[in-house]
């Protein structure tokens, strides 16, 4: 059962998604792949309610904002 779900960043780009489990020492990197299993789970989760972090590279070294992403779109 998927505990948290934080977005993952490379060179300012959203690249994957990093996910904890209840009752778990277990942290799983998983790709944007909609074919991937663990990604269809995330996505499912996030359609049930589950809340995504977001912590995007921001451009200043001060900004310490948390956005919080519910999977929709804008």
């Amino acid at each position: 059962m998927i505990d948290t779900v934080t977005k993952n960043y490379i060179d300012g780009e959203f690249a994957s998604y990093q996910v904890t489990y209840v009752n778990s020492n277990r942290v799983k990197s998983v790709p944007l792949y909609e074919e991937n299993t663990d990604y269809i789970a995330i996505q499912e989760w996030i359609a049930t309610g589950g809340i995504v972090i977001d912590n995007p590279p921001s451009s200043t070294e001060t900004d310490d904002e948390t956005v919080i992403d519910n999977g929709g779109t804008e």
